[in-house]
């Protein structure tokens, strides 16, 4: 209701300031009225299609805006090429129209974000608990399990929670040793007007769970079972159907098609564009190389992408020695191999500006995990465990380690394990968004004092 409010306000507002401030009348206030209704009864129903009103998505603040700005910029689209179709565009003014798309949008947006933080609070303390349950729970892990507060946060309001001991639960003879509290628990249940019932077992424990459902089937309620410990974590991961069996996805696959093409459209654009922008500054950096030390002014190394395949990335030389094979030592703070040209151009990472053409290339992107030395690669594989995951996507010039404090050299085993961590959560969790919030972000920690 308040989204649909929101939109005939501002349709109706814009039409009105924009004719008012340009022409001096009204306009047709009525045609604009009826209109910013037409866009509003659409936007409503596109999220609901979309589940974007469930309380999950509400508190999604990343997933909200994506959905809003999608569904607003398509449902703006879409009428005004029916608009055009029908001969009816010359109705609507264009200043009326994009005021009207960037106002609403703006003001969704602001409204989103209060909802989240409203609805996150409410959460939190139980201000949607309104169905009524009760909770049959193996003793002792309703107080080691989070499922009692996490049913309190989204709607449930457990009025009684009924604890029955293990040893019970593994007796063959659950049926008869349970009937008086069962049956007082049903009378409990009607007087109350119980709308769910949660089972809180082991899910090793079948017998148990079909004796106490084939106890509870007197009461027209649905009865939940909820996931143990064990099996929790599991069902953390997405679910997928695959026919008709339900798998947990316990590792992603690497980015689906969709996902990849928008990885490398936002590459190339981004990697021309800073191209573009810095070439003046990549041909100064080249002559003071030339100028200032004997070598070479670009720096290749071999290192190892996605799948693993190897390639030779391009940087600016900044050291007067060129390592590439089976030993390379790691720049350290005061290296005497790093030239005073070089020195700069690590510290302000000028000298990783060549990798642009690594990405229009195709074996690197502009975010990703930083590909180390073959030699290093090797010697990380063997230590730590999940080391070569980082290999499920294209290796970046940046990446969510990197702007988290975990550049430059890693020096001790834990400092790589945690860049690793880092690289792991942004393969799982990758999205456009967060590609380019990272590469916004690395504008900010470029002088980070642990390069050398």
């Amino acid at each position: 209701m308040v989204d649909a409010a929101l939109i005939v306000v501002s349709g109706v507002g814009c039409a009105v300031g924009y004719h008012v401030t340009t022409a001096g009348t009204l306009g047709k206030a009525d045609i604009y009225a009826a209109a910013s209704l037409l866009v509003a009864i659409n936007f409503v129903l596109l999220t609901i299609v979309q589940q974007g009103y469930r309380l999950k998505a509400v508190t999604y603040l990343a997933r909200t805006f994506r959905m809003t700005l999608t569904t607003w910029t398509g449902l703006f689209g879409a009428l005004l090429a029916i608009a055009f179709t029908m001969k009816v565009s010359e109705e609507f003014s264009r200043g009326t129209t994009i005021s009207f798309y960037l106002i609403g949008l703006a003001v969704l947006l602001v409204w989103k974000t209060a909802a989240a933080r409203w609805t996150a609070q409410a959460l939190r303390t139980g201000g949607f608990a309104n169905g009524r349950a009760i909770m049959i729970a193996e003793l002792g892990l309703a107080t080691s399990s989070n499922a009692v507060d996490d049913l309190g946060q989204h709607g449930y309001r457990l009025m009684r929670i009924m604890e029955i001991p293990a040893r019970q639960l593994a007796s063959p003879l659950l049926l008869s040793a349970l009937a008086p509290r069962f049956e007082e628990l049903i009378t409990y249940a009607r007087e109350h007007r119980i709308e769910h019932v949660f089972l809180l077992i082991n899910w090793s424990r079948q017998h148990a769970i079909d004796s106490i459902l084939d106890m509870l089937k007197i009461l027209p309620v649905p009865v939940h079972l909820v996931p143990d410990a064990n099996t929790a974590r599991f069902l953390r991961y997405p679910l997928e159907g695959t026919g008709n069996t339900f798998t947990a996805e316990l590792r992603r696959a690497p980015l689906s098609i969709r996902e990849r093409a928008h990885k490398r459209a936002l590459d190339l654009v981004g990697a021309i564009l800073a191209l573009f922008v810095f070439a003046p500054v990549m041909l100064a950096v080249a002559m003071l190389i030339k100028l200032t030390s004997k070598g070479p002014v670009f720096f290749r190394q071999t290192r190892n992408g996605f799948n693993g395949r190897a390639f030779k990335i391009v940087k600016f030389r900044t050291m007067h020695v060129l390592e590439d094979g089976p030993t390379i030592v790691q720049a350290q703070r005061n290296d005497p191999r790093v030239t005073p040209i070089g020195k700069w151009l690590r510290k302000t990472s000028i000298d990783e500006l060549p990798q642009l053409f690594n990405v229009l290339s195709g074996v690197m992107s502009l975010v990703g995990p930083r590909p180390h030395a073959a030699a290093h690669n090797t010697e990380y594989e063997q230590i730590i465990g999940n080391y070569a995951f980082r290999h499920h996507v294209k290796p970046g010039i940046t990446g969510w380690a990197q702007i988290n404090g975990y550049r430059g050299e890693t020096n001790t085993i834990e400092l790589m394990q945690k860049r690793v961590e880092y690289d792991l959560w942004y393969i799982n969790n990758w999205s456009v968004w967060l590609e380019i919030s990272i590469i916004l972000r690395t504008a900010v920690t470029i002088f980070h004092k642990t390069a050398y």
